[in-house]
C-alpha cells in the first residue's frame, strides 16, 4: 500500500461516538483481527496516527526508562548510559542507585550531563534516592535542519577562533574553543535523537521535512561530519596550549587562506543539503579540488622554517584543516545521493 492516500468518511453512531473505517489491506498486513487494540496517537495540531498494540513502541507511548547505578560506576560510564538513553527517545529517565545512596560525585555528573550535553531535557526530582529527568522537547520546536545550522554556525566559529587565538597566543580563547566542542556535541545528540523518533513513524518524517526514511542515513552522516569539524579546531586550540607558543605570520597567513576555502565549501555543501539543490552539490565536489593550491602554499612557506617542532605543527594544521574540506565533500556527495531521484524524476 506504500504511501497511498485513501479518503474515509466520519460517520456518527447513535450515542456521541465518531468513526471511521480502517483499510482492508491495512488491517491484513499488520495481522490484525477484531477486538485488537489500535493506539491513537496525536501529531502535531491536525494529525492523528493509529499505531497497533503490538507495534506500539516505547517512543511512541513515551515510557520512561530507569538506569541502577553501582556504588563504583564513574561519572563517565553514567553519562553513557544516560546518552543511549536520550538518544532512544525515552521521555522520562530515571537514575537510581542499585543499593544504598548515588554518591555527590554522581549525582554532579548526570547534573551536568543535564545541563551541558542533554538539550530539552530537565531534572524534576534530585535526592540521595535518585534522580528523575524528563525530556521536554518535542519534534516541531527545533528541526533536523534547523539544528544542523547552530551545529554548523558552532563549528565554523570554533575554527576561526582557534585560529585567532593561534595568531594572538591567546590562552583563554583557545579554552573557550575547547569547551564549545560539548555545544557541538549537544545538537548532534538533539538531531540524532529526532531522527531515531522519526524513523519508526512515517507521519514525523515529514513534519521535519525528510521525504524517505533512507535520508536519515544521510544526516546522520553529515552530523558525524560537522562534528568532526569541531574536533579539528579543538585539536587547533589544544595545540596552542600544548606548546605555548604562537606560529609565525609568515606561515599563519596561507594557514587562513586555507581554513577559509575549507570553510566556504563546507557551507555550500550545507547549503545544497537545505535547498535539495543536486546542481550546487556536484559544483562543490568539483570545489574541494582546489584545496591542493593551498596545501602546496602552505608547504612552501614551512621552508623558510628553522624549527622542527614548527614544522611539525604546521604540517598537523594543514592535515585538520585539509579534512575539513574533505568533510565538505562527504556531505555534497550524501546530497548528490539524497536528491539524485529528483532529477531523474525531472528527466
Amino acid at each position: 500500500m506504500g504511501n497511498s492516500e485513501e479518503m474515509r468518511k466520519i460517520q456518527f453512531t447513535g450515542k456521541s461516538s465518531y468513526i471511521v473505517s480502517l483499510p482492508k489491506q491495512w488491517v491484513t498486513e499488520m495481522g490484525l483481527k477484531q477486538g485488537d487494540q489500535v493506539a491513537v496517537v496525536r501529531q502535531g495540531i491536525s494529525a492523528l496516527q493509529i499505531v497497533p498494540s503490538k507495534h506500539h513502541n516505547k517512543v511512541a507511548s513515551g515510557e520512561d526508562a530507569t538506569i541502577e547505578i553501582k556504588q563504583d560506576d564513574e561519572g563517565s560510564v553514567i553519562i553513557r548510559k544516560l546518552i543511549s538513553l536520550y538518544l532512544l527517545g525515552f521521555s522520562i529517565i530515571n537514575v537510581k542507585p542499585k543499593l544504598g545512596r548515588l554518591k555527590p560525585s554522581q549525582r554532579n555528573a548526570v547534573k551536568d550531563a543535564v545541563k551541558g550535553m542533554l538539550m530539552g531535557t530537565e531534572i524534576i526530582a534530585d535526592s540521595t534516592e535518585g534522580i528523575t529527568i524528563q525530556v521536554l522537547i518535542n519534534l516541531f520546536e527545533l528541526s533536523v535542519d534547523g539544528a544542523l545550522k547552530r551545529m554548523l554556525i558552532i563549528a565554523k566559529s570554533m575554527q576561526n577562533d582557534a585560529l585567532l587565538a593561534l595568531e594572538e597566543a591567546n590562552y583563554d580563547l583557545a579554552k573557550e574553543v575547547i569547551s564549545s566542542d560539548d555545544e557541538v556535541d549537544r545538537f548532534s545528540f538533539y538531531i540524532i535523537r529526532q531522527l531515531k523518533i522519526a524513523i519508526q513513524n512515517e507521519h514525523m518524517l515529514k513534519e521535519m521535512g525528510i521525504e524517505n526514511p533512507h535520508h536519515c542515513l544521510g544526516y546522520r552522516l553529515i552530523v558525524k561530519n560537522i562534528e568532526r569539524v569541531g574536533d579539528h579546531a579543538t585539536a587547533i586550540a589544544k595545540d596552542l596550549l600544548d606548546f605555548k607558543k604562537p606560529i609565525r605570520k609568515s606561515v599563519l597567513e596561507p594557514i587562513q587562506e586555507m581554513n577559509n576555502f575549507s570553510l566556504s565549501v563546507l557551507d555550500a555543501a550545507c547549503l545544497s543539503l537545505f535547498k535539495r539543490d543536486f546542481t550546487q552539490a556536484e559544483q562543490t565536489v568539483e570545489r574541494t579540488l582546489d584545496i591542493s593550491k593551498y596545501e602546496k602554499k602552505i608547504l612552501d612557506s614551512t621552508r623558510s622554517l628553522r624549527d622542527d617542532e614548527e614544522v611539525y605543527r604546521v604540517r598537523r594544521m594543514n592535515e585538520n584543516i585539509r579534512r575539513i574540506s574533505e568533510y565538505a565533500s562527504d556531505i555534497a556527495e550524501i546530497v548528490l545521493n539524497m536528491t539524485i531521484e529528483k532529477t531523474l524524476r525531472k528527466q
